[in-house]
């Protein structure tokens, strides 16, 4: 007999070939047990669950069992020919996150659909799949794991003050609260050495990026990037482009000129404090999937840099109740007095 601590293994097709018969010779339950040395309780289930209404058969019990195996298990739903798989490959390509997509087909569909995904199945396919250029490809995909990012130099600040600073802690609270459109985030993202670079400005209410085109020589001087914000800017309503908040680069030493020439207020954040820029953070985090680190930035024309803004600005968001950036932002226009044609 089995002891207490005996591993459980499924019945084999021999195994029920002895009970069936034992069966016919009329052995109790108990005795088929010692026989195939197993607990009653399994060769008691085995007989209800298998047996048919005149007796028990070998055959039949295994085609049985098979059944309710088979019954038992869910129906994949990305297998290598759904549909569903060549809709959730696609949007993977356009850099959309498992769980945009989770989320927006849960919107377009209902609950119990075969088109209803969740994101960690889709996760489970990529990393499931065979080793080979597609699961290679959609890990590419991915956002990168990290999720703190390192600050960017320890103990004193070295970069020297700006001048005429307005500080973030007297930027209204209306700012803060996404209350209104029109308040913004810049940054630049680097490239490899620091040799080229990036503009990114994020709007807090609608979280549209755009990205800015910086000259080969000297990318993040304060001249060349005040001539390259001013210029992405002023492509915007006046409505729209209240207020931005950076941090404390020196290439944003000529905020002054900045706002004689956009009307835009410029705030600072606080030293060391990226937390207060944190829709601009998290975008730069999203634009390095397409511009990664250690890469050469001033290859990208100011054209296929609207056209990496135009696919992240498509992109379902959960913070916007699944809709997207995009979408967003021309209702905020729609609602606005003053309309702009000009997203870029």
């Amino acid at each position: 007999m089995p002891t207490a601590s005996s591993h459980y293994h499924q019945l084999q097709p021999e195994d029920r070939v002895t009970i069936a018969s034992l069966r016919q010779q009329n052995h109790s339950v108990r005795a088929i047990a010692r026989q195939l040395h197993r607990s009653p309780a399994t060769i008691s289930r085995e007989l209800q669950r298998n047996a048919r209404s005149c007796g028990y058969g070998s055959a039949h019990a295994r085609y049985l069992s098979l059944q309710r195996r088979r019954c038992g298990r869910p129906a994949i739903k990305l297998h290598s020919e759904s549909i569903l798989l060549a809709l959730v490959i696609h949007l993977l390509r356009l850099r959309w996150s498992p769980e945009q997509i989770a989320l927006t087909l849960a919107r377009l569909y209902p609950p119990g659909h075969e088109y209803r995904v969740s994101h960690e199945t889709i996760y489970n396919c990529i990393y499931a799949m065979p080793v080979g250029e597609l699961r290679k490809e959609l890990i590419a995909t991915l956002r990168h794991a990290h999720n703190k990012r390192l600050p960017r130099s320890k103990g004193k600040d070295r970069r020297g003050k700006i001048p005429d600073m307005l500080s973030i802690h007297v930027r209204p609270p209306e700012i803060e609260d996404r209350q209104f459109p029109g308040h913004w985030e810049g940054d630049l993202i680097k490239g490899e050495g620091n040799a080229s670079a990036v503009g990114t400005l994020v709007e807090r209410t609608s979280r549209l990026v755009m990205l800015v085109k910086l000259p080969q020589f000297k990318p993040a001087s304060a001249a060349n990037v005040l001539q390259a914000f001013t210029d992405k800017l002023l492509g915007i309503a006046q409505p729209m482009r209240l207020s931005m908040t950076y941090d404390q680069g020196r290439e944003m030493s000529m905020h002054k000129k900045l706002s004689e020439q956009t009307g835009i207020a410029v705030y600072f954040c606080d030293p060391h404090s990226p937390w207060q820029r944190g829709s601009n953070e998290n975008m730069n985090g999203l634009v390095r999937q397409y511009l990664p680190k250690g890469t050469d930035l001033s290859i990208y024309s100011q054209e296929q840099l609207d056209a990496i803004a135009d696919e992240i600005n498509n992109r379902p968001r959960k913070g916007l109740g699944v809709r997207s950036p995009l979408a967003v932002y021309r209702e905020l226009l729609i609602n606005n007095p003053q309309h702009s044609t000009l997203i870029h």
